[in-house]
């Protein structure tokens, strides 16, 4: 998931200490926390495992995070940017043009899944952390200081993390040296764990060992970060993302190792209770353990929130999600907050702790859902690596191969559904159900909105003008059109101008805003229409750029009167002897559904369940960026497919 909560690199496609050191805080904050509860969730699922089955579950790890996470994301996924950008939207957008239109339906299902992965994981990273107290005090009251933690780890959102965020980095180069160190001293104890690094033995596992998929749902654990790799690629850079993951990799499989000889050694004392994470520290350490364990916990928290704004802000540019407000709380690349969206994730966050209550109850409800979207994003590379001319029968084998892989990672979680793997089943159902819904109206939306020629009405827009006999309604006035093309603009704009109350201004703009795949394009291209009085401006902005149209309006007008081909200064003579300049008013068409349309019954159902959804979206004026005080909003009815049947005749005397 992405993670843009701390300071990215002037040039993210510069390798230095100091862009390595930002990769580290801010892109392996869930699969670096994961030793925490990994091997507890392994030797839940055979308390009273020996040295075999616990170095098979240990190969098992080593290989999951050298097949799912090196080889597919670092060296695969990672090349399959989008202007530099990563994760399962950004790789849509490259795609959504193809022939094959139901892969907005992967996309919709992937995002929505690491939504509900965003959900579950900091209430598991930081319950685990937490848990470490009851070693050094039973009774700790673990549930009310997770909620403390959680709940001001969603306050501070607002507040952004510009200056915590420069303390990410050193941190969490702490916390991984800690696990390596960790590991390496208690390797002594049972030093045949590096039998580990024969795939061998995870193979023999799961062949002898009956309850394979409940080993696998575990080990599955150790790779649920895997996708933030992948989305955090333009906050980052592959090359730093790739050379810091060799030193993430190697401290995490040190721990692993460390764990797993700790475990044999101490094979018949060991309790299920244990946690083999806080089990291997020096009792003298315990406390500044479990601290440092909290902090890491809180900053793989804050980085997933991170990530699931910028999910939720990619998924309004796609059309996926109703437009809501977003804030800008730091001058940080790609940080943003949308208040809507945190308070439904505390509310979701705080469920799940209420819910399973100890970090053994949430193992069963975590995975599920990021095997899905890891699923969705292997079918997604597939496509993209053959658009991209790679030869079919590579593109048949890592299809083949990560589909084996994440498939027997799926099954193995859905043992897990009745347990708690159905809660966020749940969220990513809610989730996706909304962006396929307003996906697939907007689709509708737009295909039944009637369009006009502009040259057919030129004429009368430049005699409305010169008619001092209707009174004028601004001297600048700005329409918001969906259309693609500078040369035709929908009919109830039309309409708007010349037969619902005729509106007369010096000038008429026409503004049309694509959000493009490119994440970072801020450009535009205008077309007279009328010498002097039409203008057609069309704004291409990228999907990661906060829309302003005012104000970027306001910018390319600018550049039309410096170029002498614009005189803004109002018509009013007392205002021209003075130099003042014309005012300016917005007017937005709303196309409010008709139930007088007639169309299918799965339409009509989904344009409702659309209509009920706009009551989540901000305001159009402020989704766009515009001066709400000089805004006007005209509803119109869209009529989706009106054909009567019969004509009404007169009666006959």
């Amino acid at each position: 998931m992405s993670t843009s909560s701390a300071t990215a690199s002037p040039d993210i496609h510069k390798v230095s200490f100091s862009a390595l050191l930002v990769t580290i805080g801010i892109v392996f904050g869930d699969i670096g926390t994961s030793p925490l509860y990994v091997m507890k969730a392994i030797m839940g699922a055979n308390p009273h495992a020996g040295a075999d089955y616990i170095i098979g579950a240990v190969s098992c790890v080593i290989w999951t995070l050298t097949l799912q996470t090196t080889l597919k994301y670092v060296i695969i996924a990672l090349r399959a940017d989008n202007k530099g950008e990563g994760g399962i939207l950004a790789l849509y957008s490259l795609l959504k043009n193809l022939r094959h239109r139901w892969l907005y339906v992967l996309a919709a299902i992937g995002a929505s899944a690491l939504i509900a992965d965003g959900v579950i994981t900091p209430a598991m990273t930081v319950t685990s952390a937490v848990e470490g107290l009851r070693d050094i005090q039973p009774q700790a009251p673990i549930l009310p200081i997770v909620l403390v933690i959680i709940s001001g780890i969603f306050l501070v959102q607002r507040l952004g993390t510009k200056t915590i965020g420069n303390f990410f980095g050193p941190f969490m180069l702490g916390w991984f040296l800690m696990l390596g160190i960790l590991g390496i001293c208690q390797m002594p104890a049972h030093w045949p764990i590096l039998k580990a690094f024969n795939p061998w033995y995870a193979v023999k596992l799961l062949i002898d060992y009956p309850g394979w998929f409940l080993i696998l749902g575990a080990v599955f654990l150790c790779a649920t970060g895997a996708e933030a790799l992948y989305s955090d690629l333009g906050h980052c850079g592959r090359k730093n993302i790739t050379y810091s993951w060799a030193f993430i990799k190697t401290m995490l499989i040190l721990n692993y190792l460390g764990q797993g000889a700790w475990l044999i050694a101490q094979a018949e004392s060991y309790t299920a209770s244990l946690n083999p994470f806080y089990a291997i520290m020096p009792r003298w350490f315990l406390p500044a353990g479990i601290l440092i364990s909290t902090g890491a916990a809180i900053i793989a928290s804050q980085a997933l929130l991170s990530g699931s704004f910028t999910i939720f802000s990619e998924a309004m540019s796609l059309d996926f999600w109703p437009r809501q407000r977003i804030k800008y709380p730091s001058t940080i690349k790609g940080q943003l907050y949308i208040p809507l969206i945190n308070f439904a994730l505390f509310i979701g966050c705080v469920l799940t702790i209420l819910l399973f209550r100890t970090s053994s109850h949430m193992e069963a409800a975590y995975g599920l859902a990021i095997t899905i979207t890891m699923l969705m994003t292997t079918i997604l590379l597939a496509f993209y690596l053959h658009l991209k001319g790679v030869r079919r029968w590579i593109v048949a084998l890592f299809t083949l191969t990560f589909l084996l892989i994440e498939g027997a990672f799926f099954v193995a979680n859905m043992f897990k559904f009745m347990h708690g793997g159905w809660f966020t089943v749940l969220i990513a159902g809610i989730v996706c159900s909304v962006m396929i819904v307003w996906y697939k109206a907007t689709l509708i939306r737009g295909k039944f909105i009637e369009y006009y020629r502009f040259a057919d009405y030129t004429d009368i827009i430049s005699d409305i003008k010169a008619d001092s006999e209707i009174p004028k309604y601004s001297s600048n006035l700005v329409y918001l059109s969906r259309s693609r093309s500078a040369d035709e603009v929908e009919s109830k704009l039309i309409y708007s101008i010349i037969n619902k109350r005729p509106k007369r201004a010096d000038h008429y703009w026409i503004v049309r805003v694509e959000f493009t795949d490119a994440p970072d394009t801020l450009e535009y291209e205008p077309t007279v229409l009328i010498p002097g009085t039409l203008i057609s401006f069309k704004f291409r902005i990228g999907f990661r750029i906060r829309p302003q149209v005012s104000v970027y309006l306001r910018q390319a007008i600018e550049d039309l009167v410096a170029s002498g081909e614009i005189d803004l200064t109002s018509s009013y003579t007392s205002l021209r002897r003075h130099g003042i300049t014309g005012d300016f008013s917005f007017i937005i068409i709303h196309r409010l559904f008709s139930q007088s349309s007639q169309c299918d019954a799965s339409d009509k159902r989904l344009m409702n369940l659309h209509s009920l959804l706009r009551h989540m979206e901000m305001d159009a004026a402020e989704a766009f960026g515009l001066d709400t005080s000089n805004v006007t909003i005209e509803n119109v009815p869209l009529i989706i497919d009106n054909r009567p049947t019969r004509r009404i005749t007169p009666i006959k005397s």
